[in-house]
């Protein structure tokens, strides 16, 4: 069954390149570029990992590959990139969709007055948790530019969209390393919005609220599948009363590598049901 788009675009012949495609959001994405036409280098850690979303693409009769890299190893993404070219001869969009929080960095607690006997705190969190989130995040979002964009310049359409979080707006509590990583990735799409402009690159990101992805079930509801406290709180400060749907992020993606947004760029767009806007009173 084809991937039902909230509207289409035509991407025939361009090529685009996904990290983290083999995830949640990031193979909403791959599906949604098939479906316009695009061919579609789906890139994860793990080859294996990408290839069900290849298999989906491919029963929809779209074309697509799976290409393992590791977005912080720099010799993996040179490989990719060559078999990506070898493949499809050219690339024209880059997606920037790995990343994530890491468990470890999480702090159990919103303040330190709520710290109870033998809890963990931000005194006690081992701080490689949070370079690692850091790492994963902004690394991982500057090196895969690096080696994807340099062969991106003068190709048609050619767009790199970055993934940023409500997180990058305003710190959230219990997620210092995540939020401060995700600030840095709205920065840097920013500035590399002004560094490629004259080169024909954009380069804009999506900031999601909260979507249901099992990455942050654990954080957002009980084994029993009960609500958290925590995800009360999210659900009570978004207007809109609810979680996202990963396949609602389509619309405003679709926005962004559309050829027709040829004056956008260096844009962060929220896509969050009023999060952002919204001071709980």
């Amino acid at each position: 069954m084809s991937m039902e788009l909230p509207f289409k675009i035509d991407l025939e012949g361009q090529v685009a390149a996904v990290t983290g495609g083999s995830g949640v959001i990031g193979g909403q994405f791959c599906k949604a570029l098939a479906a316009c036409g695009a061919k579609v280098a789906v890139i994860g850690r793990r080859k294996e990992n990408c290839t069900p979303i290849v298999d989906a693409i491919k029963a929809d009769g779209g074309e697509a590959i799976a290409v393992a890299a590791d977005v912080l190893d720099r010799d993996s993404l040179i490989k990719a990139r060559e078999e990506i070219l070898e493949a499809f001869g050219h690339i024209n969009i880059l997606v920037n969709c790995a990343g994530g929080a890491v468990k470890g960095a999480t702090i159990p607690q919103d303040q330190l007055a709520d710290l109870e006997d033998g809890m963990a705190s931000f005194f006690t969190i081992d701080t490689e948790f949070i370079h690692r989130e850091y790492d994963l995040n902004i690394y991982g979002t500057i090196m895969p530019t690096q080696i994807f964009g340099e062969c991106m310049v003068g190709q048609e359409n050619a767009n790199i969209v970055n993934i940023s979080s409500m997180g990058a707006y305003a710190p959230m509590t219990r997620i210092p390393g995540y939020a401060g990583a995700k600030a840095a990735v709205s920065n840097f799409t920013e500035w590399a919005a002004t560094y490629f402009a004259k080169s024909g690159v954009r380069v804009n990101a999506l900031a999601p609220g909260f979507f249901q992805t099992p990455q942050n079930r654990a954080l957002q509801f009980n084994p029993d599948g009960t609500p958290t406290p925590r995800s009360g709180k999210i659900v009570a400060a978004t207007p809109m009363g609810r979680y996202g749907k990963p396949e609602e992020l389509v619309s405003a993606f679709l926005f962004l590598v559309c050829p027709a947004s040829t004056f956008v760029t260096g844009a962060v767009i929220p896509v969050d049901g009023g999060f952002h806007c919204y001071l709980g009173v």
